[in-house]
């Protein structure tokens, strides 16, 4: 058996079929596979502690030297002595189930376990994995990610590295803390999944000091209202998305939540008892709507399925960030979001002197005894709060028809 070199291992004679194995005279178990076909790879035969004989394929030998080869199994040699098994680590890893492919698994769980999560929930969680996660981890094994590559990689969403423009018409995926903290949730919740059903062995999010989401007191002013509404009027007449405008309004009208808005049905509208019959994250309610926020529905351009459908599928709306972001650049505010629009409501609702349990049973937050009180059917207290914040807002809104320029025949 000579030393593996370069010249050696040329002079080997292919078989006439099978492989043919070219022993190194230095390095016990370590030599040279050659196929029939030609193809020669460096390879360590050695015996797992199990005693049983196992190859371990080190690598091509046009792609590496003898040297390179030798230390390779060398140090694969040092790894058998402590008990590990190279090949079968390999095979695992060939075997395991990618970032990408978890991601898969654990969507499908969340709309088909004993108690799915809700269709907004889910789809949250896409429009999270889609936009930060699976860009950037889809590819790698998941057995392979640690703390430090979700650390990481919430720092690059926080800095807004992960930003793109999304393949559908909702805009653009900015990133911030904010979007890091939803994403990295996500994300832990995903691999929590994946450590319960054994696809990995631990969760690496769990000990990631997540950044919280920042507190925002963002609202708009009576003014900023009023410039809203005069925005809405000229975006009208200069042709852009009616079903996008219509939304903001019914949003600023309601305290609905953006997603409970866009996924609003019309057979969920109940105008007799003047409510909307839901299901929220805190369970099933029926939310109170103000007069106006009612014939703002009524006015807008809904068809059979969907109170804002989409304008090009056979959806609902999902371009309302570019919608309000055109607004709100017409109207000249700065820094406000969906959200804002929620937050506006409830101010309204704070300065009409409404205590703090009814603006929360409007906006559906989950407040003991409230939400199961309103379940069924709003009640007096509530409709009185819910025309008069929604009224108020209507009126600093101002007119949502746009007035016909109607030109006078010259003398």
């Amino acid at each position: 058996m000579p030393k593996l070199t370069k010249t050696t291992i040329a002079q080997i004679e292919p078989p006439a079929k099978g492989v043919k194995n070219t022993w190194d005279s230095e390095l016990k178990g370590f030599g040279v596979r050659t196929s029939s076909g030609g193809t020669q790879s460096y390879a360590l035969l050695y015996r797992a502690s199990d005693g049983r004989s196992r190859w371990y394929t080190i690598g091509r030998c046009t792609d590496m030297t003898p040297d390179e080869a030798r230390k390779e199994a060398m140090r694969l040699r040092a790894d058998v002595s402590k008990g590990r098994d190279p090949a079968s680590e390999k095979s695992a890893v060939r075997k395991a189930k990618t970032v990408g492919e978890l991601f898969d698994a654990f969507l499908c769980d969340c709309e088909t376990r004993a108690r799915p999560l809700r269709p907004n929930t889910v789809t949250t969680h896409k429009s999270n994995i889609e936009n930060h996660l699976r860009p950037v981890l889809g590819s790698r094994v998941a057995t392979s990610i640690t703390s430090a590559d979700v650390k990481k990689l919430q720092a690059s969403i926080a800095a807004g590295k992960t930003a793109h423009r999304g393949k559908g018409r909702g805009g653009v995926s900015t990133g911030g803390e904010g979007a890091a903290a939803r994403a990295i949730s996500v994300l832990g919740a995903a691999f929590e999944y994946g450590r319960r059903e054994k696809i990995v062995a631990a969760n690496p999010v769990t000990d990631i000091e997540k950044l919280p989401p920042k507190e925002r007191e963002r609202f708009l002013t009576s003014e900023e209202i009023a410039m809203l509404g005069a925005a809405m009027r000229d975006a009208l007449a200069d042709g852009e998305s009616e079903v996008g405008i219509a939304a903001v309004r019914f949003l600023l009208l309601s305290g609905f939540r953006r997603m409970e808005a866009l996924t609003l049905k019309p057979d969920m509208v109940d105008r007799a008892g003047q409510c909307a019959r839901i299901f929220t994250k805190t369970g099933k309610q029926a939310r109170a709507l103000g007069k106006s926020a009612l014939a703002a529905l009524n006015d807008a351009p809904s068809n059979d399925d969907w109170c804002f459908p989409s304008e090009r599928k056979e959806t609902h709306f999902v371009a309302l960030p570019k919608s309000l972001a055109n607004l709100l650049d017409r109207a000249g505010i700065a820094d406000a979001s969906a959200h804002d629009l929620r937050r506006t409501f409830a101010t309204i609702g704070v300065e009409l002197g409404f205590s703090e349990i009814i603006i929360g049973a409007l906006l559906g937050h989950k407040m003991p005894g409230v939400t199961g009180r309103y379940a069924r059917t709003p009640d007096k207290a509530l409709l009185l709060a819910a025309d008069a914040i929604s009224e108020r807002i209507d009126g600093l809104l101002g007119p949502k028809t746009v007035a016909k320029v109607i030109p006078l025949r010259s003398a």
